[in-house]
């Protein structure tokens, strides 16, 4: 389902859930991003929203300065008990949007799954502000797509989300589809809006599969969901949890990662 725009918030409700299901991120996505831009103890790092900081300790670990901007109280608190061992890790609890960084004084800036939430042109134009000459921008971000190996169980739940998701949002069901170069490319191209070059993008894939209360748990964790009346919700997800039973007991989701690296010249 596509993201709806104003529930920041919802996140922070279920801050230890979120840090357990959401995924981290493949160690080919590292490799690239490191190659691109060297990290080590003489860097200073951004990362814009770091949730659950599922995408933090490869960065931690190169042993430089990492600033992590997070809105929700919550996985702030989490993540700063998280990574307490780490001298070189600190976290702000605001928006992007609303905190002051200063200027030219950033090696890489980077944020997974989380810069959709700001608004383009004040990301953009801030983190390229934040950025050293020769700095980069690394945004990445996963996008989940339902068991493509049993299309009847995705038919199924398809109805359940006409009957409680569209209805309570009022919407039209649409067809999902999984996430395309296209899409990748697109989405690299916008940092040349606002001055970067050097553009590059690359796009990764796994599988996950959940038990039928694991995959409910995860549904609990999307700020849409959250959203809903919990009367709703209870009995939506419960539905859900009843229909994977029927079909087998466990749901795969299939992960396009991609990844967008651009640089400050």
């Amino acid at each position: 389902m596509p993201v709806i725009k104003g529930l920041e918030w919802a996140f922070d409700t279920v801050a230890a859930t979120y840090e357990k299901l959401r995924p981290g991120y493949t160690d080919d996505l590292y490799k690239m991003l490191f190659d691109y831009i060297a990290v080590d103890q003489s860097s200073h790092v951004v990362e814009v929203g770091i949730g659950g900081g599922q995408a933090t300790l490869p960065i931690l670990k190169t042993g430089c300065s990492l600033t992590a901007v997070e809105c929700g109280e919550n996985l702030s608190k989490l993540c700063a008990k998280k990574f307490e061992g780490y001298k070189n890790f600190s976290v702000i609890t605001e928006k992007f949007e609303h905190v002051s960084l200063s200027d030219s004084q950033y090696d890489l800036v980077y944020s997974a799954s989380a810069f959709h939430w700001v608004p383009e042109e004040i990301g953009y134009s801030k983190v390229y502000a934040m950025l050293r000459p020769g700095g980069a921008f690394a945004r990445f971000a996963n996008h989940p797509y339902r068991d493509k190996g049993n299309p009847i169980l995705s038919e199924e739940i398809d109805k359940l989300y006409s009957k409680y998701y569209c209805a309570y949002y009022g919407k039209d069901l649409k067809a999902e589809t999984e996430y395309s170069e296209e899409q990748a490319v697109h989405r690299a191209q916008i940092a040349e809006k606002y001055g970067f070059v050097d553009i590059r993008h690359a796009m990764f894939y796994r599988t996950r599969t959940f038990s039928a209360k694991e995959y409910i748990e995860l549904l609990g964790t999307y700020s849409d969901h959250i959203a809903m009346e919990e009367k709703i919700r209870t009995e939506f997800f419960a539905k859900i949890e009843e229909i994977i039973n029927e079909y087998g007991g466990t749901f795969t989701i299939y992960d396009t990662i991609d990844l967008q690296l651009a640089r400050k010249p």
